[in-house]
């Protein structure tokens, strides 16, 4: 394999950056007292995918490394599609990443109090007021770029007025939608985010943690910078999406009598990738119509998904420090956060025989014992040649044994060197055979090949040094045990979903799973761990389905598709 170039001495280490170097200069010249403090703020709307494993890495990497601290932080602001089940998955994955938060876990709801104390102020001090048109007027009313906003006719009401409304929102008077908390900034501002944004509105929702205690929710810009200053959050990480929301973070916390530092907003380019679209909305769309098969689907780049499928966190870990943290937004290959899994599993997993189209060979020249019965042999087989202490395994051989029907060619095409008629191949840990006969259905379909074996030739080597150009893997088909194997394309065909129609959905791949019933494996298989990955050999990497016995799902092939496009490329 042609593995990725490193960017330090270690390429599993985060190299430099400009968050970093951000970090280190404010060490450097004392800016809060040269605390470190980060937080990671999901909301429990969903599960986590790959773009979030980067922030996840970025918020508790800086915070380690520079000595600090990164919360957790459960963005609880919208009852409507917050859970209890994705905020306990959110911790569930963080774990599986290889993070700690510290404790305790930190929930927006938990200042909700605060929040609303500080609404109070701003209204009091003339800089928010409530407002009682409905939301298509409010969007009417704040035009749009190069288009001057309309102040509201309810925006010079007194302090006194909104003070009383805005009581009155929070004790339930009004019905929902009725009225809305909005701040006063400025109506003609070039960024639409300054124009008289919405801080609260009336939503009576049960709350998964608060119940039906409010019936008045902060907006996420609201809650945000806030919830940051009330935690001592130093540096807010985010990604680009939300530059145009900083100088209304500012803002706020610019007019409000804040216990302790001021932090600051940082932007950083998403993790996109190929063929892939980490949009909540998109993933539950999937989710929901019955596309994959849950949250945890193997095909789906959440996180839950991602570990079904096999990868290992500290390949996730890799790879985001591998592209690094930039300013500008880009779309890295799936083929090579593929490389980074491939290279972890290749030093890590055990290897194993499975046939997942099998075909009866049948050796001709096989020993019987004194009952007729084939006798049985045991070979040696390497558990991991990447690994010195991996050790050897012991796997029974017999005069029947499965091959994948993709092994032999009865007219064998150009550059085919496996089992054809008088060809001579070696079978993996075994012995050296060859094609002799082979029989056929009555539609003419292959039935079994027949061969004879080399018992010079016992552990796959020739005595007398002569070569064959193909080794195949095999298994006994006495011993076989039943397996079934899900193979894995791309979810969606095109490289960008939905950019030549807008919409992604019309990108799906309609063939992005195969189910293979009645594979055949060797008996070492039914001790694999649910969840562990091991490599079938000559075919890939594959993880135990977590749940279910003996289903394998390919985690990714033995081929580098990565270094075979930077070969293009050059």
């Amino acid at each position: 394999m042609t593995e990725p170039a490193a960017t330090a001495s270690d390429p599993t280490s985060p190299a430099g950056d400009f968050i970093r170097d951000l970090v280190r200069r404010d060490n450097e010249q004392g800016t809060f007292g040269g605390r470190v403090q980060t937080r990671f703020p999901p909301e429990p709307n969903g599960y986590l995918h790959i773009g979030h494993a980067k922030a996840i890495c970025l918020d508790f990497g800086v915070a380690q490394e520079f000595g600090g601290l990164c919360n957790l932080r459960l963005d609880d602001t919208n009852p409507d599609t917050e859970e209890a089940e994705f905020g306990d998955a959110i911790l569930a994955d963080i774990a599986w990443l290889g993070f700690t938060p510290p404790a305790p876990i930190r929930h927006a709801s938990d200042y909700f109090e605060q929040l609303y104390d500080w609404a109070e102020h701003l209204v009091i001090q003339g800089l928010a007021y409530v407002d009682d048109q409905d939301t298509e007027a409010i969007s009417a009313g704040r035009g749009g770029y190069g288009k001057e906003g309309v102040h509201s006719p309810f925006r010079d009401r007194s302090p006194q007025e909104n003070l009383d409304l805005l009581r009155r929102m929070r004790a339930g008077e009004f019905e929902d939608g009725r009225r809305v908390l909005r701040a006063k900034i400025d109506m003609n501002a070039e960024n639409m985010q300054l124009r008289d944004p919405v801080m609260y509105r009336i939503r009576r929702s049960h709350h998964f943690r608060t119940g039906d205690r409010w019936c008045i929710y902060p907006t996420y810009d609201w809650a945000h910078g806030q919830s940051d200053a009330i935690e001592g959050v130093t540096h807010s990480l985010c990604t680009l999406e939300f530059d145009s929301n900083r100088p209304l973070y500012d803002w706020y916390l610019e007019h409000l009598p804040l216990p302790g530092d001021t932090p600051r907003q940082t932007e950083f380019a998403r993790l996109e990738l190929t063929h892939t679209v980490t949009s909540k909305r998109r993933l539950a769309q999937l989710v929901l119509d019955g596309t994959v098969s849950g949250w945890d689907d193997p095909r789906l780049p959440t996180l839950r998904g991602l570990r079904r499928r096999g990868y290992p966190p500290k390949a996730i870990r890799d790879f985001s420090a591998y592209i690094g943290v930039t300013r500008t937004n880009s779309r890295n290959s799936i083929e090579l956060l593929e490389s980074f899994v491939r290279r972890e599993l290749n030093t890590t997993s055990q290897r194993r025989m499975a046939v997942t189209r099998p075909l009866k060979l049948v050796l001709t020249n096989w020993p019987k014992d004194e009952s007729g019965a084939p006798v049985v042999e045991w070979c040696t087989a390497t558990n991991n040649p990447e690994d010195p202490d991996a050790g050897t395994r012991q796997v029974p051989f017999t005069g029947e044994l499965w091959i994948e029907r993709d092994d032999f060619a009865q007219v064998p095409p150009p550059k085919f060197f496996r089992l054809s008629p008088g060809r001579e191949v070696r079978l993996r840990a075994a012995y050296f055979v060859t094609c002799t006969d082979v029989v056929k259905e009555a539609d003419g379909e292959v039935a079994e090949v027949h061969a004879t074996y080399d018992p010079a030739s016992k552990g796959g080597n020739s005595p007398d040094g002569r070569k064959v150009k193909s080794t195949m893997h095999w298994v006994s088909a006495s011993h076989a045990v039943d397996a079934t194997v899900a193979l894995y394309d791309r979810l969606f065909s095109a490289e960008s979903p939905g950019e030549a129609t807008g919409n992604a959905m019309d990108d799906l791949n309609p063939n992005s799973r195969e189910l293979i019933t009645g594979a055949k494996v060797e008996p070492a298989l039914t001790k694999t761990a649910p969840g562990q990955v091991v490599q079938f050999e000559r075919l890939g990497y594959f993880a135990h389905d977590p749940t279910e016995p003996m289903l394998f799902h390919r985690t990714v092939g033995l081929r580098d598709e990565w270094a075979n496009i930077q070969k293009r490329r050059a």
